[in-house]
């Protein structure tokens, strides 16, 4: 049977949510337990702070939501004190998903939503799992295939790992 374009465009939108979803699993993992000191350390001159690597992905969030509203714009924010910083993270992951489960129209193709905001937060979702092991606070690697990861779940606590192993 033969998906009908409406059925396609749903299917579509909820891959993107698991997708947000994900973000937020990985990206939760990558920021739980990060000390304070964490948020400034660097590895070189020409290399983003973690609190700057947050706050630039709260943008990509913000950005994704103005552009499935059809009002694309961008802001390049200052980071805020960490706590704040990370809580502003999952207020803009929450923002966005809550917009995609609605039934509002999508002003832009969800592939430039993939491809876009989305891809480059998990990018810098896996450069601060890097830096967490460099600033010798390491998380643990895990399978994510066997995570519970869904549509949805867009806040800071997020269900334990299925299968961490170092």
């Amino acid at each position: 049977m033969e998906a009908t374009m409406d059925q396609t465009a749903d299917m579509g939108r909820e891959l993107l949510r698991h997708a947000v979803a994900t973000v937020a699993y990985r990206g939760g993992k990558a920021l739980r337990g990060a000390p304070e000191s964490f948020a400034t350390f660097r590895i070189g001159e020409a290399t983003r702070a973690p609190a700057k690597l947050v706050a630039h992905m709260g943008d990509l969030f913000d950005w994704a939501l103005s552009m499935s509203k059809g009002k694309q714009v961008w802001k390049d924010s200052e980071p805020l004190t960490w706590g704040q910083e990370v809580e502003r993270f999952f207020g803009t992951l929450k923002a966005f998903d809550e917009y995609l489960a609605t039934s509002e129209p999508l002003h832009c193709k969800i592939e430039k939503l993939m491809q876009g905001p989305v891809a480059d937060a998990l990018t810098h979702v896996g450069q601060l799992a890097m830096l967490r092991r460099v600033a010798g606070t390491p998380i643990r690697s895990e399978n994510y295939s066997v995570a519970e990861i869904a549509a949805g779940r867009t806040g800071a606590q997020q269900n334990a790992a299925g299968r961490e192993f170092d």
